[in-house]
């Protein structure tokens, strides 16, 4: 009788993890609230005192396969990220999200000048300028 409360606490403690594990994908890895057949990339934005500097999480993704749109406001990335060629492989587990993805990100209020993009140990990095003001 002993083996079998051990038991259930194990497969319950087990799928409490998977359940915390599946929330914090969602959480950073969200669908599109516009087309769930889209994902959108986590991104971090800083501003400095000259620049307002934007990285966009998109490991395994080449610059050719993303677009940058800049409008009043914004931004909006999009793009898609293609499984690995998988011909003589087996996959094991598939976790970063796959397929088309699309990011608006609003902007604090400046005239900014954007850089062209680059990306880096696997994040879009997009470098707009503060315009100086003249009186």
């Amino acid at each position: 009788m002993r083996s079998r409360d051990l038991s259930s606490w194990m497969w319950g403690d087990a799928l409490s993890m998977l359940e915390q594990a599946e929330r914090l994908h969602r959480q950073f890895f969200k669908t599109c609230t516009a087309d769930p057949q889209r994902w959108e990339p986590p991104i971090d934005v800083i501003e400095t005192a000259d620049a307002v500097i934007v990285y966009v999480a998109l490991p395994g993704v080449p610059a050719t396969a993303v677009t940058v749109g800049y409008e009043a406001g914004g931004i909006t990335v999009a793009g898609v990220r293609r499984l690995p060629a998988t011909q003589a492989a087996h996959i094991h587990r598939v976790e970063i999200p796959y397929g088309r993805f699309e990011r608006r990100i609003a902007l604090p209020l400046h005239a900014l000048e954007p850089e062209p993009p680059v990306m880096a140990d696997g994040c879009l990095v997009l470098t707009l300028v503060k315009r100086k003001e003249t009186p």
